[in-house]
């Protein structure tokens, strides 16, 4: 198993599946009045005015008054009345991992710059070094191993918990704090103090096989992802296909995935969604490429924002979805501040693909169910599908 900073279930995360922007995946969220209809906003939030908060919120927030009155814990009683609300979507945010959600969407995360992962005999590993991150600058490569954080012993941890001791997410750390590293390399063992720093994200990633074939990742759709997608798809090969890997997107910016969806489609529909029964649809931007080839690879990990694309891809003909199922994530959070400046969601609607299908709870299914090899599985699809030209 593996893990980057960035990519860490916050503490308190109760069912989100928010979160796996576990974050391990991104990704994430925008402020309490942000959106999932305003281009701005992300898939878990819904518009200010839009719609009156449900009777779930109105209850969460009476609970939360009450305890801040009585001396308690606002947080702690917003977490028990969503624990009764029946939501599976729901959640409380601290005020600091609700920061580091919105920090996500803009592209941003704060930490020291590693990727680790854990090996078969519990070593934690550093797997790769952000240039320019504070754990470049200190001289951090590749295969060190990483022994300690602040003293505490890494091995044998999961690859999560090492994540949250590099971000300080238990005393919602931010950028400027700094934190201690106990590291090996061959026979010489060290230690490195590093100041936390607000690091970029790189949601979007391209590269070209051997055959011409453009492969481009999107980890989640955060703050110009979509833009990067359509700027890969003009610079592609005219006369190759294109690989769209949203395996492990675990959603983001719902306007990024219209402007990616945008990049395949000529105009029309993207999807349906409902907030509080108010009826309401997305639609691409007219102009985008039709013609070349397009496998788009899913799996368990692919959410939200990234089962809409995969949906409008898939029920309109432009793509052919190749992999496992899709999470399953069609629903729309609401985000309600509270007395402590911690952060309650809960569900307010749900969205459907173009053809009127509800993913909530169903997922997407792929066009070619596959588990193993999908990227050399997508190739030879591509290769059946035609000269673009």
């Amino acid at each position: 198993m593996s893990g980057r900073e960035l990519f860490c279930q916050p503490r308190r995360v109760r069912r989100g599946a928010a979160l796996t922007l576990v974050f391990a995946g991104l990704l994430v969220t925008g402020a309490a009045t942000g959106a999932f209809p305003d281009p701005g906003r992300s898939d878990r939030k819904t518009p200010t005015g839009a719609a009156r908060p449900a009777t779930g919120h109105e209850d969460v927030a009476k609970a939360a008054a009450e305890a801040m009155a009585d001396g308690k814990s606002p947080m702690e009683a917003a977490e028990r009345a969503v624990s009764r609300s029946g939501d599976r979507w729901a959640a409380v945010y601290s005020e600091g991992e609700y920061q580091e959600f919105e920090e996500a969407l803009d592209g941003q995360y704060t930490g020291v710059g590693l990727w680790a992962r854990r090996t078969a005999d519990g070593r934690i590993d550093v797997t790769k070094v952000q240039a320019g991150s504070p754990a470049a600058g200190a001289g951090i490569r590749k295969g060190d191993r990483l022994r300690s954080i602040d003293g505490e012993d890494v091995d044998g941890r999961p690859v999560t918990d090492v994540v949250s001791l590099l971000r300080g997410d238990a005393t919602d750390a931010r950028a400027g704090t700094t934190v201690t590293l106990g590291l090996e390399r061959g026979t010489r063992a060290w230690s490195e103090t590093l100041r936390r720093a607000l690091l970029s994200t790189d949601s979007v990633t391209v590269r070209k096989l051997a055959a011409g074939i453009t492969v481009i990742r999107i980890s989640a759709f955060t703050k110009g992802s979509g833009e990067l997608v359509r700027t890969a798809v003009r610079q592609a090969p005219a006369d190759a296909g294109i690989i769209l890997d949203l395996r492990g997107n675990s959603g983001g910016l719902v306007s990024e995935a219209v402007t990616a969806a945008s990049a395949f489609l000529d105009g029309g529909l993207v999807a349906t969604y409902d907030v509080d029964g108010d009826e309401r649809s997305l639609h691409a931007e007219p102009g985008g490429d039709t013609a070349r080839p397009l496998v788009a690879l899913v799996d368990g990990g692919t959410m939200s924002a990234a089962e809409m694309l995969t949906g409008a891809l898939q029920d309109r003909g432009r793509a052919v979805v190749l992999g496992s199922r899709t999470f399953g994530k069609g629903s729309i959070q609401m985000p309600t501040r509270l007395p402590d400046d911690s952060v309650a969601e809960l569900t307010v609607g749900h969205y459907r693909t173009p053809s009127g299908h509800a993913v909530d709870g169903r997922g997407i299914t792929p066009d070619l169910e596959v588990s193993a090899g999908a990227l050399e599985r997508a190739e030879t699809v591509l290769s059946g599908l035609g000269d673009p030209s």
